[in-house]
């Protein structure tokens, strides 16, 4: 079986560049930020490094040009939006014209990764589908979890909301290594637990979706702490790290060992 780092530090002899993609409040990538900055300090350095910022938005939504700005690394926006409105698209219409108009969005991302010889690009709360490779995600749902035909539970941008729904006692956040599908790269890593306090008993909260929808915001909020924020920054040190590897088929290793179901912080 050929195992191989998703980055090599030894034979790339620096640290590991990282491209920084996001769309809103740029917590994930405050994140990265803080957790590069607390490396510098120790012996040895940070294992990578965010070369710059990128967005999708550039209507003001976006908190990424003040984050870089503070940071003192570029920032580049580009607004999807307004690229899918002037060719009369919907940018959630995953069809054929919709992917090529997709594409042809990422190839300004595309040029500034290369320009800036970027490693991987860490999607820091970054809302659209991404054509590029070399991608890492952090996603809040439990993508150990399968369906009974080994397809994973909780994708997409409900998960939380379905999860909490289902009646799961405890919700978790996964980091991946993103493919061409929706969350259906390789997992690489899962949170601690978040246990799921309800208000009322779940049926009663189902039949008022303003508490419902209370209810999931405040989950989603308390996973970002205990899961994103954690286990996000740690993914992207391992990576730089050479700690992660694949096999030839996507199969996800830690030190050489493998990692079925995503590497653990708990014991």
């Amino acid at each position: 079986m050929n195992i191989t780092p998703i980055f090599d530090p030894q034979a790339s002899g620096r640290a590991m560049r990282v491209a920084a993609f996001m769309s809103g409040s740029g917590t994930n990538v405050i994140r990265l930020l803080e957790r590069e900055k607390e490396l510098e300090n120790r012996r040895g350095g940070s294992p990578f490094k965010i070369v710059f910022i990128f967005s999708d938005r550039s209507d003001g939504v976006s908190t990424g040009e003040k984050i870089a700005l503070d940071a003192g690394i570029p920032y580049f926006s580009y607004d999807i939006r307004k690229f899918y409105s002037l060719r009369g698209l919907k940018r959630t219409h995953l069809t054929p014209e919709g992917m090529a108009a997709r594409k042809e969005f990422d190839s300004v991302a595309s040029r500034l990764t290369k320009a800036f010889e970027i490693d991987i690009i860490a999607l820091a709360g970054y809302m659209s589908c991404l054509t590029l490779s070399r991608s890492v995600n952090v996603h809040p749902g439990d993508l150990s979890i399968l369906t009974p035909d080994g397809k994973r539970q909780w994708v997409g941008d409900h998960a939380v909301a379905d999860a909490i729904a289902s009646g799961e006692a405890s919700l978790r956040a996964s980091t991946i290594w993103t493919d061409a599908g929706v969350d259906t790269g390789p997992l690489l890593m899962v949170s601690n637990p978040l246990k799921v306090e309800l208000p009322i008993p779940l049926p009663d909260l189902l039949r008022d979706q303003r508490a419902f929808k209370k209810v999931v915001d405040e989950h989603q909020r308390r996973l970002k702490e205990i899961g994103d924020w954690k286990i996000f920054p740690l993914t992207v040190e391992m990576i730089a790290k050479g700690r992660f590897s694949l096999d030839e088929n996507n199969n996800v290793y830690v030190d050489g060992h493998p990692v079925p179901k995503g590497y653990r912080l708990e014991k």
